[in-house]
This record gives structure tokens, sequence and C-alpha cells, in this order.
């Protein structure tokens, strides 16, 4: 599907035959394709084709990346075809496996909060909220849809302010504020014949659905490429020009986090790093009918990646392991 197709011209069911095919071919990127498939059918209406998918992921014999989101996506679309029971027990149990991912949190809480388990909700957003937040001093761009939706679902229970509910605040950066996005009564506004009601509501329209578009503008991180040692030696022997873009690993190491360090301080969110391999790259390159040695390429198979569910967020959580897989926690590794 091209990105500028217009999303009421999309025949999602043939959208989520390509991306089935696409996996075929690139069974590495598979999880990330095949989950866009399933929320092509969803879209389609073929929930139950959707299920099959994701039981389909979660019975592969290789394993998955990311196990709890595609469970939590499972809930979210059985309770919405008629399997209330089912879904709850996977939300249960999603819960309780308490993932490090914000993702999975916030699915299983906007399905509760959809069909009206707002006190659920909110326990859930607090949950992964708690887990996710200890110890880190400021929310990765990926934590935001989880501070949101626990200041949303707040909102509507009444409940008084809090300090996460404060740094859900400080993180906005809508014109309108969350407050009054996520205002109750809002919903009287519109059948108001107040004028000056009427233009405040269409306001709050515009910024939500400038928030929106923001979201879907980076569906997937702005991603540095970064080549293992084994892969960049490999590459530089394969390729020499090369070598004066990668005069040595620990050169490139340094130059991944200093890049990374410069774009978060320009304000630039959803930072990620995607791993290469050489026979990726070659048939990348072989793709774009260009050669490998081509420099420009570099960027562009780093986005490809990254758009393909490779990327790992940056910088890591508190006490995790360091991107660069030294196998040190990331404070005491290129975090210092």
């Amino acid at each position: 599907m091209r990105p500028d197709t217009p999303a009421e011209n999309v025949d999602h069911t043939a959208e989520a035959a390509r991306l089935e095919r696409t996996a075929g071919l690139y069974p590495e990127d598979a999880e990330a394709l095949l989950l866009q498939a399933a929320a092509h059918l969803e879209l389609a209406g073929d929930r139950p084709a959707a299920s099959t998918l994701y039981d389909r992921l979660l019975s592969s014999p290789t394993g998955l990346e990311n196990p709890h989101l595609v469970r939590a996506l499972k809930a979210a679309n059985l309770w919405e075809y008629g399997h209330e029971a089912e879904a709850r027990a996977i939300i249960e149990g999603v819960r309780a496996a308490a993932p490090r991912d914000p993702a999975p949190w916030v699915i299983v809480a906007e399905a509760l909060e959809s069909h009206d388990e707002l006190e659920a909700a909110q326990e859930t957003f607090t949950e992964g909220t708690g887990l996710l937040l200890a110890d880190v001093q400021q929310p990765p761009y990926s934590m935001h849809p989880l501070l949101f939706g626990r200041h949303r679902v707040r909102r509507m229970l009444g409940v008084p302010h809090d300090d996460w509910d404060v740094l859900a605040d400080t993180l906005h950066s809508s014109p309108v504020s969350l407050d009054e996005l996520h205002d109750p009564k809002r919903v009287w506004s519109l059948g108001s014949d107040n004028p000056a009601e009427l233009e405040a509501e269409i306001s709050r329209l515009r910024a939500e659905l400038g928030t929106y578009r923001e979201a879907l503008s980076r569906p997937f991180p702005v991603a540095i490429l970064h080549w293992p040692a084994d892969e960049l030696a490999e590459l530089v022997d394969a390729y020499p020009s090369l070598a004066a873009e990668y005069p040595s690993h620990e050169a490139h190491l340094t130059t991944i986090e200093t890049s990374l360090r410069e774009l978060a301080a320009s304000g630039t969110p959803n930072l990620g790093i995607v791993p290469g391999t050489v026979p990726s790259y070659e048939a990348f390159a072989a793709s774009e009918g260009t050669s490998p040695e081509d420099v420009s390429l570099l960027p562009q198979y780093a986005t490809t990646l990254a758009a393909r569910g490779r990327a790992v967020s940056w910088p890591p959580e508190r006490g995790a392991v360091c991107w660069c897989r030294s196998a040190k926690p990331y404070d005491a590794c290129h975090g210092s």
C-alpha cells in the first residue's frame, strides 16, 4: 500500500494478503508483518481471521520478540466479537506477566476502557506506569500513550490529579491541555446551541487530530544503523570503499551514541537502533538496483528495517544491557 493512499480507498483484505506473502519472503520480519496483516483484517471486519493470525504467531516454533503484544492484541480483538471471557483471561495473563514494553499495557487497558471497565482500566494503566517508570528520569516516547491513557481514564472517573497526571500534562505538546481534551462533559457541547461552545469543541477536535497525525507520521522510530563487530568486519572486507564510513568498530559505536544524543537534544522523539546484517543489506541493495558500496543506501536500509519492526528503542531502560551487545548495563557502558 502506498503511504499516500487515502484510508477509505484501502482494500484491507487485499493488503492483509499482500503482507502475508511478504512475511513468507522475509521470515525474519514475519512477526511485524503479520501483526500489520492482522490489523488490516480487523479493519476489514474479519475478526476471526485476525485471531487466526494471532494464534499462528503465538504457535510459532521460533518464538516471538514480543509475545505479550500479540496476546494483548488477540484479547482486544476477541472481545470485539463476543469472546469476552477468553479476552478477560488473556488480559489477566498479560498483566500478571508484567511486560517491560508499554504497548501491551496500553492495548489491554484500552480494551477494558472501551467496554466501560474504567476502574479496571485505571488499575491496568497504573500498574504499567508504575513498573515502567520506576527509576526513569525522563519517560521515553513509547511511554507517552500509557501516561496519556491513564490521565484520560482518571479524568473520566473524576479522581484528583497525581504526579503522573502532572507528568502527562507536561509531556503533552498540543495547544489544548489534556484536562480539556479528556473532559468527560465534552459530549454535551456537541449538542449545544451556543456558538462559543461549538467553536471551542472544534478547536479541541483539531488539536486531537493534530496529535493523532503526529503519532501516525512516526509509526516507527527514527533509527540509526548498528553493525555488530562480525558483521561490520564482513561488510568492510566485501566492500572496502565503506571503510571510509566505518574506520573502526569502536568509532562506529561512538558515532551511533553521539548521533542519538544529538537527535534527542534537538527534540526528536521516538529514537531507535537497528542491527544490520550483510546478507540482508546486499538483498536490499539488489532490490534497489544499487551497489552496496553506495553510502546513500545505508540510511535507507536503516529506515526499511525500522519500518519492518526491527528497531530497538533508545535509550535502553535503566538497568538494561547496552545496545552495543557488550553485556554491560547501558549506564556503565555507552550511557555513562
